[in-house]
This record gives structure tokens, sequence and C-alpha cells, in this order.
């Protein structure tokens, strides 16, 4: 079940990930940022609140539990990480190829994977061990592929804004295991719909500062901002396919570094719309990365069952 819940997160991701591409295009990122952070709050808002009143019951699948102190703090930490690598991330995929930052988030649940033996001690099979590797092999072949577009890893400034938003994005998959393990285990015992409700709202509160402080005083200077009803389905699709993912985690059996090298699957989504929308070049070159991203996730699968 877990393991489904993975791959139905994964495909979500892969249009979370076009439409956010294609609402950044020649766009301002901090607004677009804080109305992705605004829209998701807004959809979870009612659930906090039918909660709170009876209307959604304890026990159901989308109530979300009494705010308590002792728990939020640790939501709270959980929204600055995610915001952290949310803001450099969509940097990166303004001013990159979705071609080039798919396969390289794809990559991202290696460093998952190593905090998880480190920090969980979840044990990867032979079929598990294959997957990771060749999924790094991907991400040196990805790098020769870039240099045929210009984009030098070692000298590029928004590859190393893609590779910050990846740790940041690793060390929050590992966090929300550690959120959602029971107390028995090492864990909090937090409710998925707890965490996904709340660190929304948070991520808004503090975006909203930030626009305020940051981007309103320039915002003559700089690329102004367009409305595209695109950026509404940024945050339908990352709600959806988080809540998939907080909702796989809370079965006891999953591992986070299984979990987290599935949802990079959302890679095959986004690269063949950057190929058929976007327009990109050296498709032929990245297509056999994409291969080895695609040949990984089925090791990973045959290891899981």
């Amino acid at each position: 079940m877990w393991l489904s819940l993975a791959f139905l997160s994964a495909a979500l991701l892969g249009f979370y990930d076009v439409f956010k591409k294609y609402s950044l295009r020649d766009n301002a990122v901090i607004p677009v940022l804080f109305l992705n952070t605004l829209f998701c709050s807004l959809i979870f808002l009612p659930f906090i609140l039918l909660s709170a009143t009876g209307g959604i019951q304890p026990g159901s699948l989308f109530h979300v539990p009494a705010w308590v102190w002792e728990e939020q703090r640790w939501v709270m930490l959980k929204a600055v990480i995610v915001l952290s690598s949310w803001l450099f991330g969509y940097f990166a995929i303004k001013h990159l190829p979705i071609t080039i930052v798919g396969p390289i988030n794809a990559t991202r649940p290696v460093m998952t994977l190593v905090g998880a033996l480190l920090v969980f001690g979840e044990q990867l099979n032979g079929w598990q061990w294959a997957g990771v590797s060749i999924a790094i092999a991907s991400f040196y072949l990805l790098s020769r592929s870039g240099k045929k577009e210009g984009i030098r890893f070692a000298h590029n400034r928004w590859i190393y804004f893609l590779i910050a938003a990846a740790l940041l994005g690793a060390a929050s998959g590992l966090y929300d295991k550690f959120l959602m393990t029971p107390l028995a285990n090492g864990g909090r015992g937090l409710a998925n719909m707890t965490v996904q409700s709340w660190y929304n709202l948070y991520q808004c509160l503090i975006m909203g500062i930030i626009l305020l402080l940051v981007w309103l005083p320039v915002r003559q200077r700089t690329t102004p901002f367009r409305w595209r009803w695109s950026i509404v389905c940024i945050s339908l699709f990352i709600c959806l396919a988080d809540f998939a993912y907080f909702y796989a985690l809370t079965d006891a059996e999953a591992m986070i570094s299984v979990v987290s090298m599935v949802r990079r699957g959302s890679v095959l989504v986004s690269f063949f719309f950057g190929a058929m929308i976007f327009a990109e070049k050296n498709l032929r070159s990245k297509v056999v990365d994409l291969s080895l991203v695609a040949l990984s996730m089925f090791c990973l699968w045959m290891g899981s069952h």
C-alpha cells in the first residue's frame, strides 16, 4: 500500500514541476511562491476548522487533531526546512531547463538514503542497492549533458541553488519520518494531517513576511509579477502529492529511503512535458539519463516486493 502511494505521489509531483516551470517563466519568484503557500493553506484550512468544530470526526482520513504546542513546534521547524528548499528550488527551476532540473532532483533520495541508513538503521537489499547505484551514475551522465547547453555544474550558481534545494529536501524527508514514527519507536508520533495542514499555514505566514520585506520594496527593479492560472495548479498538485506521501509514511513498514527514491520518478512526467511544451534541447542524450532513472525506479520496486 505504502509503495503504491509513493508512485501516485511521484506522478502528481511530475505535474507539479511542470506547472511550476510554466508559472515561473519570465515571472517573479517570490510572489509565485507566496501564492503557492497561500492556496495550499486555503485548501487545508477547512479541514482544520471542521475538525475543531466537530464537522470532521476523529478517525476520519481528513481529521486534524487539536492544536498542541508540543507538536506544533516540530511542525514549525518542518515549515522552515521545506520553505528554504522551495526558495532555492524555485529560483533554480526558473533559470534551468526542466530536463536538467528533473533528473538532478531524481538523485535527491541518495542523500535521504545515507541519512536513513545512519539515523533510522534502514537496510537495503540487492535490488534496492542496484537502484541507488544506477541513480548516482545518472547524475554523472547528466552533468555531461548539461555541458552541451553551456551549463557547467561547477560554475553555475543555479546548479548550486538546485543542490541546496536537494540537500534541504533530503533533510525534510528524514525529518518527516521522524515526525510520524510512533513515540515508542523514537519518533514524535504526529498525525499526517497535523503535519501537512499546519506546516502549509506556517509557510504562508513566513512567505507573507518575505513578500512584504524583501520583494515589495524592490518590485519595480526586478522581474515583474504576472498572474497565471497555472499557479493554482502548483498548489493543487503539491497538496495531493504530499497527502499521498504523508499517508504512505504512516505505514509502519514504509521505508523513507525507498519512498523518497520512488517519488523522484516524477522526472518521467516533467521530462516528457519539458520536451513537448518547453521545446528544450539535447533531448537525445538526456533520454539516456532518464532511462537510467527509470531503471533505478524499477530496481527499487522489485526490491520492495
